[in-house]
């Protein structure tokens, strides 16, 4: 040590050692006076003078006012708060607003849309494909016929108003998660089983997001909810293969009763069709019939008139309309009775007929 003596050593005296030859020991209080000084000569006018702290303290107040300049990134919405006091929002840019704790400013990104995942979560190791693993207690849910279902999904988010989100809700995301599965489990409790698998899947997303926006809102959360989107729709587990045991019956039976339907369809027009024609042709034929009766009802009655004004007359006509009716179907032969010489001459009517017909060409 510098204070120790060179080359001897002696006793007594203290630690120092004593009399000629031994060093003193440091003087701690003339140490600390001079790096005093040095540290006054530093600052101008001296350490200790008014003019000094009055410097430092000028400098320490611009600091503090300096702390209150902030920037709001684009996307992002400012919160202005005096005293814990909502003021006003402010749009992105450099803004300037007392510092804490004065004032205190918030920036929420009111752009981001927002992603939580319900009965499910997603994780993902370096190197391999992301993995699900489920969450019973969020998925399982009741439905309207008093089935269970197994109901992954995914609610989007976005703040639509930073003073209610920051304000109104201690813990946005978990508020948005609870509510959504809320929302979700009142709506599938009054959805059969068969329509929230397949048939009104998307009705479930709307109606839900519909209700969980209600709710928030009714929080006065600040939260829109941009969609509700179900992942996986299944029976439980343990259950699975034995309800697809039977909805590939149900699909059977829909297969059949869609071909006797089918072939409903094909028969029963025709056998309609064949069943009006038939009535038609019978109600022709009965108007047939009937204006044939009646049009010989009236040509007899127009004979029995004429025959009633001139009998002679009228019994010659009908004389020669039935002989007419008579002879024109009959093979007939003219035979002259006037030459009185015993030969007895004709006409071969039916002969020369037959002759004709058969010198007709076709």
């Amino acid at each position: 040590m510098p204070w120790q003596q060179q080359g001897g050593s002696g006793g007594g005296g203290g630690p120092w050692g004593s009399g000629p030859g031994r060093t003193q020991p440091p003087d701690f209080e003339d140490m600390i006076r001079k790096g005093q000084e040095k540290f006054r000569r530093m600052m101008p006018g001296g350490f200790g003078s008014g003019k000094g702290i009055v410097l430092i303290v000028l400098a320490l107040v611009v600091i503090w006012l300096f702390s209150g300049v902030y920037r709001v990134q684009p996307g992002e919405q400012g919160v202005e708060l005096l005293f814990g006091r909502f003021v006003k929002h402010t749009a992105p840019g450099l803004h300037i607003w007392f510092p804490a704790p004065i004032g205190e400013v918030g920036t929420p990104n009111v752009e981001r849309t927002n992603t939580i995942d319900i009965g499910f979560r997603g994780t993902a190791g370096a190197g391999q494909a992301s993995l699900v693993r489920d969450v019973a207690e969020e998925s399982l849910m009741l439905t309207g016929d008093q089935n269970i279902i197994d109901i992954d999904f995914v609610v989007q988010w976005r703040i639509n108003n930073a003073r209610d989100y920051l304000f109104n809700i201690r813990d946005p995301e978990q508020t948005v998660k609870l509510a959504a599965e809320s929302a979700i489990r009142e709506v599938v409790g009054q959805t059969p089983l068969e329509d929230a698998l397949a048939r009104r899947r998307a009705e479930v997303e709307a109606r839900t997001r519909e209700l969980l926006q209600r709710i928030l809102d009714g929080y006065r959360a600040g939260v829109f909810v941009a969609d509700v989107k179900l992942q996986k729709v299944d029976p439980p587990q343990p259950v699975i293969d034995t309800f697809n045991d039977v909805q590939r019956a149900k699909q059977d039976r829909e297969r059949q009763q869609n071909e006797a339907q089918a072939y409903r369809n094909d028969i029963l027009p025709k056998a309609k069709g064949e069943a009006q024609r038939m009535i038609q042709e019978a109600t022709g034929y009965r108007e047939q019939q009937i204006q044939e009766a009646e049009g010989e009802a009236k040509r007899f009655l127009s004979v029995f008139e004429a025959y009633k004004g001139g009998k002679a007359v009228t019994m010659k006509r009908l004389y020669l309309e039935r002989m007419q009716n008579v002879l024109k179907n009959s093979e007939k032969v003219i035979i002259d009775k006037g030459t009185g010489q015993g030969v007895v001459p004709y006409l071969p009517l039916p002969e020369i007929n037959k002759r004709r017909t058969a010198a007709t060409p076709n």
